[in-house]
């Protein structure tokens, strides 16, 4: 198994598309994100943007599959 590092995108140019849809979702949720620095943030807000941002990407993935993956 390749040992990869788990921040790397597989995808290089889809690193503003994911700070878009961060803070969309973060704005849904009620978590009050900024630009830069968020490491004051406590970590049950950055688990809801996190987990709320997967469930996202899964809908997605699912949705280009056609539904199928269920």
């Amino acid at each position: 198994m390749a040992n990869n590092n788990n921040n790397e995108l597989l995808v290089q140019n889809a690193s503003p598309a994911l700070e878009r849809l961060k803070f969309e979702v973060a704005s849904q949720v009620g978590v009050p994100l900024k630009q830069g620095y968020n490491g004051d943030l406590p970590a049950r807000d950055a688990g809801k943007v996190g987990g709320q941002m997967v469930k996202r990407m899964i809908a997605l993935a699912e949705q280009s599959l056609g539904g199928a993956a269920r």
